[in-house]
């Protein structure tokens, strides 16, 4: 047996963006709308994301989206920054003893 969707949840999503803004308002001249401080949205920040970060899949596929589209944007390239040989030491040796030219 199936649900049928009755009330708010029958209605089409832009009718209850509608609805659910105009309660919001409401709630806000009334003074009874909650304000998070930003203690409080930090905190539901950080719950939010640890969920999220428990679904492997879910983080897996934001990566291959990251890297997609760095690679758009580096032309295919990868990093955006180029590579360079030589230790840490080598290149902070160099940039303390300029090359005269």
């Amino acid at each position: 047996m199936s649900e049928s969707k009755r009330g708010f949840a029958a209605m089409n999503a832009e009718l209850q963006r509608q609805i659910a803004s105009q309660g919001g308002k409401a709630a806000h001249e009334k003074g009874t709308a909650h304000e998070f401080t930003s203690e409080e949205a930090r905190a539901a920040g950080r719950k939010g994301g640890e969920a999220v970060s428990q679904n492997r899949e879910h983080m897996a596929e934001i990566g291959r989206k990251g890297a997609e589209a760095r690679s758009q944007a580096t032309g295919g390239e990868g990093r955006s920054r180029k590579s360079r040989s030589g230790s840490h030491e080598q290149h902070v040796k160099a940039s303390e003893h300029p090359q005269q030219g």
